[in-house]
């Protein structure tokens, strides 16, 4: 039951050697959704599900580590195994983006969604809330099997996850959240040099939002990663993880 979470890439900006940028895959039931498609994802998404099988893609920003290998998929089910229907939900930039090197986006099922949008794509609810960080961002809330993952994209310390419920607040989205994903890219001594956030930020972006876990993602490959871990550790009263390729992580309600 719930939602399972395996890591495809976790790497900021760029890959580490033998990494990927972001992607992770979410499965619900028998729905199968590419979250995010950066560099080197779709070789490893073909380690973990029968690629045929996929129901969705969500891009959440125009940044090239997030959704570059989406181009090559395309490819895929336009020329070499043809595939129609599969559901692509983007921000307008990035259909742009995709127009501009490939084409027209047919046979995928292409949608512009917004943080207005709410989207269901086989047993997955998908629902989204606009980050601090430019271009257009899309943090995204995954709901499956009464199991919910909110995963922040790119963002700076303005956002609050708590746009994508936290427990107890009342509305659609009282049961909170299962799994915070949060991209922890800053160490601590850049912190605030740009819209993203440190290890320590976004321990506390998940501890604000009542989520009952939270895994560090999108860390700058510089970066000592375990360092990073117990930085959020100093704000999250939680488990904390690193991201790593291969990891899964099994929400239930």
């Amino acid at each position: 039951m719930g939602v399972t979470i395996t890591v495809l890439g976790c790497d900021a900006s760029y890959p580490a050697p033998g990494g990927a940028c972001s992607g992770y895959l979410v499965e619900s039931g028998s729905t199968w959704v590419w979250l995010d498609a950066g560099t080197g994802t779709m070789a490893n998404l073909e380690r973990y599900t029968d690629i045929d099988a996929l129901d969705g893609i969500v891009l959440s920003h125009a940044h090239p580590d997030h959704w570059t290998d989406v181009c090559v998929y395309h490819h895929l089910v336009k020329w070499y195994r043809p595939r129609s229907g599969v559901v692509v939900c983007s921000t307008a930039r990035v259909r742009e983006l995709v127009e501009a090197v490939n084409g027209e986006v047919a046979p995928l099922d292409w949608r512009v969604v917004d943080e207005t949008s709410k989207v269901k794509i086989g047993g997955i609810s998908l629902s989204f809330s606009r980050t601090d960080h430019p271009p257009e961002t899309l943090a995204v809330r995954l709901e499956g099997l009464g199991a919910a993952v909110a995963y922040s994209a790119d963002t700076g310390p303005a956002w609050s996850m708590r746009s994508l419920g936290a427990r107890g607040v009342g509305g659609p989205h009282d049961q909170g959240i299962g799994l915070a994903l949060v991209e922890a890219t800053l160490d601590p001594e850049h912190e605030g040099a740009v819209q993203h956030l440190s290890a320590r930020q976004a321990g506390q972006l998940a501890e604000d939002a009542g989520a009952r876990a939270l895994v560090l993602t999108h860390i700058d490959p510089d970066v000592d990663h375990e360092r990073q871990l117990a930085e959020a550790k100093t704000t999250f009263r939680g488990p904390v993880s690193l991201a790593t390729v291969g990891a899964r992580y099994e929400v239930l309600p």
